[in-house]
């Protein structure tokens, strides 16, 4: 009896995964990023990003470490604590993340120049930024 109370877990979380694969396929894994810019810096935000989240982004892909990514902006405020710009970035699947912080090191100091200078990069971001969310979804295709 104890086995058969251990193994209902198992069988419950698996089936209900077969019901979930009956009704779609997996796709790519996307992390959005929401952001919040302060008052009077989307200009200075939008440079920033310009000049050096697009190199690194643009390196990623280039070494297949990202399939893709995009810049979205929020043209509808519900709240004033709502956000303004929401960074999504694309991943082949969950695997292709596996490792992901020593292959942004390596890229971050081809294009960045080191750890220093990427934190010195954060410190002036936060003055001008407030990361409001930073979702991890994965995209699925209805049978």
């Amino acid at each position: 009896m104890k086995k058969a109370t251990w193994l209902l877990p198992f069988v419950l979380l698996f089936g209900l995964q077969l019901v979930a694969q009956e009704h779609y396929t997996e796709g790519p894994v996307w992390r959005v990023s929401t952001v919040r810019v302060k008052p009077n810096q989307m200009d200075a935000y939008l440079t920033s990003l310009r000049q050096s989240s697009k190199p690194l982004l643009d390196e990623q892909k280039r070494q297949g470490i990202i399939l893709d990514y995009k810049l979205f902006l929020k043209g509808t405020r519900n709240d004033p604590k709502d956000w303004d710009i929401a960074l999504a970035v694309l991943y082949k699947n969950h695997a292709a993340m596996d490792n992901l912080a020593a292959k942004g090191e390596m890229v971050r100091d081809k294009i960045l120049g080191g750890k220093q200078q990427a934190h010195q990069l954060g410190e002036k971001r936060e003055e001008i930024r407030e990361i409001i969310s930073s979702e991890l979804i994965q995209e699925i295709m209805l049978k």
